[in-house]
């Protein structure tokens, strides 16, 4: 996943200052590379990766196209991004992703399903945020199953923070969106609590407890599947930039 802004950053209605980070909200793991995920670097990579760079991107001249572009941050393997892409052929996707072996796997899967709206940037999304979107560029923004940092002496690392938020707030249309989902309880609420407070979203549950309906375009991974039949919940959260 990516890093949480510092505490100094400021609210998205305000001026918005170069932030400092302090605590990174992932871990850089050595995961092995398959064969298969390192052809699709070769072969796939150079027409859908974006190198990171301090510049504004254009997504017409990066996509082809001008469509709503949606930002995902934290593909994993890239089983739902791809599902998604694939129902909405008529957006595009900016994918964030630190590690090798799951950009890798969405690689492989853009090869196979020809999926052409997808592009991937890996590197940390906040930089991302910071120096390639530009305000109010973005039509949505997916962040699925974040790291929960279980250990509460460990909380402070997780992504979802106040700061993190009105940086990526800043980056949403009037009428954008932000999808949340998360299968730790604990996190949901914290989640809840953070995008609540933004003065910039509005929640668009009517449910008393605050939370929305599973959207018809995410997908029940594998992973979700197996926690759903263990018992465990999932929690998704909708708000709209006003």
């Amino acid at each position: 996943m990516t890093d949480p802004t510092s505490p100094d950053t400021p609210s998205a209605s305000a001026p918005q200052a170069p932030h400092i980070r302090t605590i990174r909200s992932f871990v850089l793991r050595t995961g092995r590379t398959t064969v298969a995920q390192a052809k699709a670097f070769e072969d796939v990579g150079p027409a859908f990766l974006l190198p990171y760079t301090p510049q504004v991107l254009d997504f017409s001249a990066v996509y082809g196209r001008a469509a709503p572009t949606i930002l995902e941050i934290g593909f994993g393997m890239g089983e739902a991004t791809a599902h998604i892409a694939a129902l909405m052929p008529g957006k595009n996707f900016l994918c964030c992703e630190v590690h090798t072996p799951g950009v890798g796997a969405l690689l492989k899967r853009i090869g196979e399903q020809g999926l052409g709206n997808i592009r991937i940037v890996q590197h940390d999304a906040v930089e991302v945020m910071e120096h390639m979107l530009a305000p109010q560029s973005l039509e949505g923004a997916h962040i699925f199953f974040p790291d929960p940092w279980h250990k509460k002496k460990h909380n402070k690392r997780r992504l979802i923070q106040a700061p993190l938020i009105a940086r990526l707030v800043s980056r949403l249309k009037p009428g954008g969106y932000l999808h949340c989902a998360t299968d730790w309880q604990p996190y949901a609420e914290q989640i809840l609590d953070v995008l609540s407070g933004e003065a910039l979203l509005k929640n668009t549950s009517t449910a008393e407890d605050g939370y929305a309906p599973k959207p018809h375009y995410r997908p029940l991974t594998k992973f979700e599947n197996r926690g759903i039949k263990l018992g465990h919940g999932v929690w998704d959260l909708v708000f709209e930039r006003v």
